[in-house]
């Protein structure tokens, strides 16, 4: 089982590409959209999350004063996803940051010449030559200030993928066969320990989503540590919250066997949002 990611610019064939190696794998294929609707168990207007996900240029005036429970609720989304199926093939532009670098997650960019994509817009979106690059110029800006906000990275930093495929240069069909191909390379293949550190990074996402979306935790500082089954929680929280019913929520997710907890008390003179 590999998880892959592809990201692309504005304009491209990644839709195309996931679909067509989703296809020969015999791999779940995930979008954008898929990612939101299993947001939405956590609580969050699905309006908010299209907001952070779609373009718009100036939603991060809005969001900035808190991106984390959003953030948190995506991770553990994806991860729910993945965790459900025998392999999947994501795209879009979210979801390479959600998930750290383990052995049989595969993380893809696609790029191609500008002219190549000012082309491809142009076409798909029957605009002037002009209006594709003003375009194409917004969408990525747009994209760049809203991973920066979300995850403090920069998706142009090629380091950040393990391939980064050029459709300047390479066919779609071409790229197919690379991929398929890096997926049975020894390098990518799940491991005993690739597949227990994404179960417990899945369920610390799981835990750390439904403290950050309490709205009695708001502004808590909680750091969480799964193992095996076992969550470990650390950090402060408000006086007026009982310890025990922290642990007593995070019990109720699923994939918790026992947690320990190690949370103090906020002095007086700190407040917590509300």
């Amino acid at each position: 089982m590999a998880i892959i990611t592809i990201y692309q610019g504005a304009s491209g064939s990644g839709e195309e590409l996931a679909e067509a190696v989703a296809q020969a794998l015999g791999y779940g294929c995930v979008s954008r959209e898929v990612l939101i609707q299993a947001s939405l168990r956590y609580g969050i207007p699905e309006a908010k999350l299209n907001e952070i996900t779609e373009r718009e240029t100036h939603w991060w005036q809005r969001f900035l004063h808190d991106l984390k429970p959003y953030r948190l609720a995506l991770q553990a989304a994806f991860c729910e996803i993945a965790e459900n199926s025998s392999g999947i093939v994501y795209h879009g532009h979210l979801g390479h940051e959600l998930l750290p670098h383990l052995q049989h997650v595969i993380k893809i960019l696609l790029t191609a010449p500008l002219a190549i994509r000012v082309e491809q817009v142009r076409q798909r979106q029957n605009l002037s030559e002009a209006a594709a690059r003003a375009y194409i110029d917004e969408v990525d800006k747009a994209r760049t200030r809203r991973l920066k906000a979300l995850f403090n990275t920069d998706w142009r930093d090629p380091s950040r993928y393990d391939l980064v495929v050029n459709l300047g240069r390479m066919s779609v069909d071409s790229a197919k066969h690379l991929i398929v191909e890096t997926t049975r390379l020894a390098d990518y293949q799940s491991t005993a320990n690739s597949k227990q550190e994404f179960t417990d990074f899945s369920l610390a996402s799981r835990v750390r989503a439904d403290l950050a979306l309490s709205q009695h935790l708001a502004g808590a500082m909680i750091d969480v540590e799964a193992k095996n089954g076992r969550v470990s929680v650390s950090g402060i929280v408000p006086r007026w919250i009982d310890e025990q019913s922290i642990v007593d929520r995070i019990k109720q997710v699923h994939g918790v066997k026992d947690v320990k907890s190690d949370l103090e008390s906020a002095p007086l003179d700190m407040s917590f949002g509300t």
